[in-house]
């Protein structure tokens, strides 16, 4: 026989004006004897309150944001008598996924109470996907209530990696469900391939140490962050490095620039590097390609359109120089010119910044020699240009002064591998030590 039972908030200690953070059921759910049905959460601990007999929700009483104590009304609920069947929960849960219990705070059995877990200091950030290795001591300590806790073992997500929406950043059921349908979205590791399961980074407050100032990122360094990141993690890079002779372009660049500079154009050594990389992707037109998204193929690009790396005061930013082939010395170097003022002017277009074959990274003016440039997906190559110097090598008679150019190319190890990026860089500073072969 059923009857209506008055469902009030438990002996909670000396805790008083506890706020509701959570309620976990609706009127006309079905809930079983000892379900969760608020959560609550003080200063230092979150607690549920348990329903004391099977049966259905008639009506709520409070709702989050609400402050109770004890014998606070919850809600009231048509009992179906203890010896009723087990109720079906108030939301459909998923067939559970066997998951280790945690070794540092081993569940104990229900008890007809407020369910207290401690707070933990920070909560972890870094994803992982459903079904990975838990973190136990990080489980342990994650910020998310008892329910939200075995939901997320259900499903086999690590709480030590998700991170929460609710209050000081607590872990809701929204945010597991989120947590595995982003998983479930993103590309998977070929079956028996490596995947990415590593602990979050510290949290550190820094200004236990000493004065500190904070500056926000600018909204170019934030998504060039992130698509910097992207490619370095899911592209295998390798970087080939060498040097090459540019004494006689210098010397053939030095007598344009007067020329040039009558009509009002700046004439630098990255126009030769445009046209000498589009004869190089000529010889090596794996170079000038893209891989599949399904990786079966290579796109190999019958067009020369050249990212070059310009340094803005919001970030760098690529802009890409369209049928390089096609144009002359000096119409590249107008064209640098144009594009650069409009990046700094922050006048570009989205246009502007799409369809490149392969990108030029030159940190000539401000020096350095050799580094390792990051691919710009979904190219699968990039050059890297150093500081030029002058220094004596041996002609095979004698010392003789020479400028040497420093490159760095990298590229995509599952399409190039080392010996056609030697061929590659090799063939490149051979076009540069004698540009008579940029007409060839």
């Amino acid at each position: 026989m059923s009857s209506i039972i008055e469902v009030k908030v438990p002996d909670i200690g000396d805790f008083k004006n506890i706020p509701v953070i959570e309620v976990l059921v609706k009127p006309g759910d079905r809930v079983g004897k000892e379900s969760p049905l608020v959560t609550l959460e003080s200063d230092k601990a979150t607690m549920e309150v348990p329903s004391p007999s099977a049966g259905v929700v008639k009506e709520l009483r409070v709702k989050v944001g609400d402050k109770v104590s004890e014998g606070t009304l919850v809600l009231t609920l048509e009992s179906a008598g203890d010896g009723a069947a087990a109720a079906k929960p108030a939301a459909e849960k998923p067939a559970p996924i066997p998951a280790p219990a945690p070794q540092s705070a081993p569940r104990a059995a229900p008890a007809p109470g407020p369910v207290a877990q401690a707070v933990p200091s920070a909560s972890a950030l870094a994803p992982s996907p459903p079904g990975a290795t838990v973190n136990e001591a990080g489980f342990a300590h994650a910020h998310a209530s008892p329910s939200v806790r075995r939901f997320a073992r259900e499903l086999g997500v690590d709480l030590a990696r998700v991170k929460g929406s609710g209050q000081k950043e607590r872990v809701l059921k929204e945010d597991v469900q989120n947590h595995v349908k982003s998983e479930l979205s993103r590309p998977r590791a070929a079956e028996g391939g490596l995947g990415l399961n590593l602990p979050p980074l510290p949290q550190v407050d820094f200004a236990k140490f000493g004065p500190v100032t904070t500056q926000a990122l600018s909204r170019i360094r934030k998504l060039s962050g992130a698509n910097l990141h992207r490619n370095w993690v899911s592209i295998p890079h390798i970087t080939q490095h060498d040097e090459a002779d540019i004494t006689e372009l210098e010397e053939f660049r030095k007598i344009q620039v007067e020329e040039a500079k009558r009509q009002g154009i700046r004439f630098t050594i990255l126009c030769f590097l445009l046209k000498a990389v589009v004869v190089a992707l000529k010889q090596h037109p794996e170079f000038n390609a893209s891989l599949s998204a399904d990786g079966e193929s290579l796109v190999l690009k019958q067009y020369f359109h050249i990212g070059v790396a310009v340094d803005t005061p919001s970030g760098l930013v690529v802009p890409v120089i369209r049928d390089v082939d096609k144009k002359g010395l000096m119409v590249l170097a107008k064209e640098l010119g144009e594009v650069s003022a409009r990046m700094r002017s922050g006048k570009i277009s989205p246009a502007d910044l799409q369809g490149g074959c392969f990108s030029i990274s030159s940190l000539g003016g401000l020096g350095g020699s050799h580094f390792t440039p990051i691919i710009n997906a979904p190219e699968v190559a990039i050059l890297g240009v150093g500081k030029s110097v002058t220094r004596p090598m041996w002609n095979g008679k004698e010392f003789v002064p020479r400028m040497m150019l420093p490159l760095s190319v990298s590229y995509d190890h599952r399409v190039i591998d080392g010996a056609q990026g030697a061929r590659f860089i090799a063939f490149l500073s051979s076009v540069l030590s004698d540009i008579r072969r940029l007409v060839l």
